[in-house]
């Protein structure tokens, strides 16, 4: 695609918000490359070219790792014209694709995302896929395929926003799939979903990223995504734990010094400077400040992890307070949210816990 058509693109589909939107990089069906998926990609080119491709795949893997990207890498392959592609095998399509083009539009007649998006005139994003959704974008299915590829395709983006009644809409049409339709299946959290709809789905776990592929990705994108200090994207990168969504959080300066100063805190444990906790629960409890909290819970997550794996030869015993120290964090983050209370109780308790973790009192 044309760095103008790209951006033309870009400027269309931005005219509504998604879930999983991030300031100045293009959403997965904007992205024709791919990395650290080959096996990933080798399954699905292998199926379709023996003629064996299953009519549901569950792509499931940690946020922010491309799992988004790949679906809509097959959808491409599986909607463009079949007399139009550089060779039958592989997905690769070029980026002037009339496919890619109508695919990164949303476009395609053949093919529907089943995804949050704010409504014309709404403030903020539906929290779940309503039954109404599903079905009107599942009504794809009731006419007759267009165009010489003939495959329909639905990107469902993600299956955790599924309600009760959409997830049963979209179970009811994979357990009776039409001709020559398929559907990817996002989920950031496979073992949560309905056993039914599991169990109807070829899995096809995707692994984190390695760090120098999460720098790539992000070296890759596009203006006006902003340069990036080297060293400041080594950091996010280490950090990251394979995701591309998380490193781009890091990069922003504020999370950046909320991961800083959680990291310190937690250095200083069992006994950290409750003076500075108190001040970093004070910024985190601001009405806008839920992306920074959440950095500073996966942060609090990631220490219990490695303090685990380090102790690992420890016993269970002398683990075990670590363990129910992340689940009482975890637990209290849950109820903070249901109920929308104030966030600094759930802060500093959050690191009296894992004091108390540390000096053996749990």
């Amino acid at each position: 695609m044309r760095p103008d058509s790209a951006r033309a693109a870009r400027e269309v589909a931005r005219t509504e918000a998604e879930a999983g939107d991030i300031a100045h990089v293009p959403r997965p069906r904007e992205q024709m490359r791919l990395l650290g998926h080959a096996q990933a990609e080798a399954a699905f080119a292998g199926a379709l070219a023996a003629g064996r491709l299953h009519h549901a795949w569950l792509i499931g893997g940690p946020q922010g790792i491309g799992k988004a990207t790949l679906a809509y890498r097959v959808a491409r392959r599986l909607v463009a014209d079949p007399r139009t592609l550089p060779s039958p095998a592989g997905l690769d399509l070029p980026e002037d694709h009339p496919a890619a083009r109508q695919v990164a539009a949303l476009s395609h007649p053949n093919l529907v995302a089943l995804r949050r998006v704010q409504a014309p005139g709404a403030k903020t994003l539906p929290t779940r896929i309503s039954v109404d959704a599903a079905r009107e974008a599942l009504a794809l299915f009731g006419a007759t395929a267009g165009g010489e590829g003939g495959w329909r395709v639905c990107i469902v983006d993600s299956a955790e926003d599924l309600n009760a009644n959409s997830a049963n809409a979209l179970l009811k049409m994979i357990e009776e799939p039409p001709p020559r339709a398929i559907f990817l299946i996002v989920s950031h959290a496979p073992g949560r979903l309905l056993p039914t709809i599991r169990s109807r789905c070829r899995a096809l776990a995707l692994r984190p990223l390695a760090e120098a592929e999460v720098r790539a990705v992000i070296e890759g994108f596009p203006p006006p995504f902003p340069p990036v200090d080297a060293a400041v994207l080594a950091r996010a990168a280490a950090l990251s734990e394979g995701s591309v969504a998380r490193a781009v959080a890091l990069l922003d300066p504020a999370t950046a010094a909320v991961e800083a100063e959680v990291s310190a805190l937690l250095a200083g444990l069992p006994e950290p400077d409750w003076r500075r906790v108190l001040k970093l629960a004070e910024t985190l409890a601001g009405r806008d400040a839920e992306p920074l909290l959440a950095t500073a819970l996966d942060g609090l997550q990631r220490h219990v992890a490695a303090e685990i794996d380090r102790r690992q030869g420890e016993g269970p015993a002398r683990l075990l307070p670590l363990v129910e120290a992340a689940e009482r964090i975890a637990a209290a983050a849950r109820e903070a949210a249901i109920y929308n209370l104030d966030r600094r109780p759930l802060v500093l308790s959050a690191f009296q816990v894992l004091a108390q973790a540390g000096r053996g009192e749990i």
